[in-house]
């Protein structure tokens, strides 16, 4: 990356920066954008090698018979903090 790209780049991020500044950051992103470019080859090779294993079964349990309406009311209720007319309580969070 060259200094002209970084001081346009700075000037779209509303930065100052200095000719010494924009010489140093120019060397710096560079080698930067390097590794982060070689980052993406890596991940890319990892995503192959990744497609290529089987895909993953539904592991979720089937469904039984559904428990009695109501069983367990009383003791969620019991066990809020705060509760009216039958529900919990909460604070209110949307206007």
């Amino acid at each position: 990356m060259d200094r002209e790209t970084v001081e346009k780049m700075a000037k779209l991020a509303r930065i100052d920066v200095s000719d010494k500044e924009a010489e140093s950051l120019a060397g710096e992103l560079g080698t930067i954008l390097k590794y982060v470019s070689d980052l993406k080859e890596v991940e890319s090779k990892k995503l192959k090698v990744e497609s290529e294993k089987p895909a993953t079964r539904n592991t979720m349990r089937e469904d039984d018979e559904a428990h009695e309406s109501g069983l367990y009311t009383e003791d969620l209720l019991n066990s809020a903090p705060e509760k009216e007319n039958g529900y919990i309580k909460v604070k209110k969070i949307l206007g």
